[in-house]
């Protein structure tokens, strides 16, 4: 997994006038020479490849024919830097996840780079460094960028805009609208991981072990498990903003049936749910950054269920329900009472500026 340690600045190899200038300046968004050694000795040596080192207005790309999938996401997380991820390691899993999730193989990302004057220079490397070490882990490369610089004020430090390309699996047709009644609901971990990390570090909050962001690259837990069920994956969904609960009344809506799962089966970290008990908040409803949702036909929800184990990021993965003809278009949960609760999508956001 990637990690967050800065490069030593004060060892860079860079030329007047980068050097002079610990922090962002209008000029690095002006197009002369100030961003020119901002995208020589920073992003470019950061994200290297013979796609990117073009410098062109767009990247030329070599893909085998077939059907390809395109995102875009923009990224405006505080703080940059939070427990288990930081601001670029999220810009890229993200994109990644949100492309593998739709059955494709990721291959290549753009990020294009909104700076606040006034950013220390070493932040940013930080946040580089770190979506390159995340790049490299997802087996991505980020071959197209861009920055801009706004005044003193008119921003938030950094704000990271990214699209991605990847390349459909032949055989493989997901989405929202394909769920299946009897289909078996699967998550690939615990829930609510990366909304408490940030919203600890917000509040201050202090338990016996630390909340971490669970942000990361799903592309090699899904390959796995279509490389193992293939077409018997009917709809997958990374639950980030809105949580699971929001994952799930889409994929009910656009699917046009109901959904049931067990409250009890639902994984979520002590840590987690004492955060929420304290906030008022629903673990269901909290963001997440590095887990899938998948919905199986029930002769393949086995076999999937124990791939996704066999993976690191999917140890504590979890049947937790399945799609049904009752009440369409709704998700119901049994409680630990035995009673069922409708669990409807929120109409605002609870927890703003976790992605």
């Amino acid at each position: 997994m990637p990690d967050n340690t800065a490069p030593d600045f004060s060892s860079w190899s860079c030329p007047l006038p980068l050097r002079d200038y610990p922090t962002i300046v209008m000029g690095h968004g002006g197009g002369g020479k100030l961003g020119n050694e901002l995208v020589e000795h920073l992003f470019l040596p950061a994200f290297r490849n013979p796609a990117l080192e073009n410098l062109g207005d767009a990247a030329v790309l070599e893909l085998s024919s077939g059907r390809l999938a395109m995102s875009t996401d923009s990224f405006v997380v505080q703080p940059l830097f939070f427990p288990g991820g930081s601001i670029g390691e999220l810009a890229v899993n993200g994109t990644v996840n949100d492309l593998s999730v739709s059955g494709a193989e990721p291959k290549f990302l753009s990020a294009s780079f909104i700076l606040e004057e006034g950013f220390p220079l070493v932040h940013l490397a930080a946040v580089v460094n770190s979506m390159a070490q995340a790049a490299a882990w997802a087996g991505v490369r980020i071959v197209t960028g861009d920055t801009k610089v706004v005044e003193r004020g008119h921003g938030d430090g950094c704000y990271i805009n990214t699209a991605g390309v990847g390349v459909l699996r032949q055989g493989i047709s997901v989405g929202p609208n394909r769920a299946r009644v009897a289909d078996v609901v699967l998550v690939s971990g615990t829930i609510g991981d990366h909304g408490m990390a940030i919203m600890s570090v917000r509040e201050g909050l202090e338990f016996e072990s630390q909340i971490r962001s669970d942000c990361a690259a799903l592309n090699g837990l899904i390959a796995d498990v279509l490389d193992a069920v293939g077409p018997s994956v009917h709809a997958m969904r990374d639950p980030t903003r809105g949580g699971l609960a929001s994952t799930l009344n889409e994929i009910a809506t656009s699917s046009n049936a109901g959904i049931e799962i067990d409250e009890a089966t639902v994984p979520v970290r002590s840590e987690v749910q004492s955060a929420c008990e304290l906030l008022g908040l629903d673990p269901v409803y909290v963001a997440n950054e590095g887990k899938a949702v998948f919905f199986v036909a029930p002769e393949a929800a086995d076999r999937a269920l124990e791939v996704l184990r066999a993976h690191p990021l999917g140890r504590e993965a979890a049947r937790i329900g399945l799609v049904t003809a009752q009440h369409p278009r709704m998700l119901v949960a049994r409680t630990a009472m035995g009673a069922n609760r409708v669990i409807a999508t929120q109409i605002g956001e609870q927890l703003p500026r976790i992605c």
